[in-house]
């Protein structure tokens, strides 16, 4: 690797542990982990979803999903219920409280990203949205 790659690799790793910092702070007034916080965000995108695609999309093994969702259970955020194409299946959905602590949840998530971005001007920030989609589409 050349060292302006490593470089290169370095910064974008920096960045994305401030933004890693940045998020579990803005989880804890709802006590949180990013797993959890992640889930909630999956669900409310995706809609009513099975374990296993809840897992896939969290990119965790199963039986960290049902860990995770069985907190979220506990505290009132999402439920669980019988899948009508497949009464042996179960969906996990998001309760209305659910979807209220989501809402609160993005909110803080996108004030605590645009502290960071905030340092770069709108075309920069256009820019590096632009490079961005292009590295993921790359994957």
């Amino acid at each position: 690797m050349h060292a302006e790659e490593e470089s290169l690799s370095e910064a974008f790793w920096a960045v994305a542990r401030r933004l890693r910092h940045r998020t579990k702070v803005a989880l804890e007034p709802w006590d949180l982990s990013p797993s959890q916080g992640r889930a909630m965000t999956v669900l409310a995108r995706h809609g009513d979803l099975r374990l296993s695609s809840l897992a896939d999309h969290l990119r965790i093994a199963p039986r960290s999903a049902t860990e995770v969702v069985d907190d979220l259970q506990q505290r009132g955020l999402v439920e669980r219920r019988p899948d009508p194409a497949d009464r042996r299946a179960v969906l996990v959905t998001l309760t209305p409280h659910g979807m209220s602590v989501n809402t609160q949840i993005q909110a803080a998530r996108q004030a605590a990203s645009a502290r960071i971005f905030a340092a770069l001007d709108p075309e920069d920030r256009r820019d590096l949205s632009r490079v961005l989609e292009k590295l993921r589409e790359d994957s």
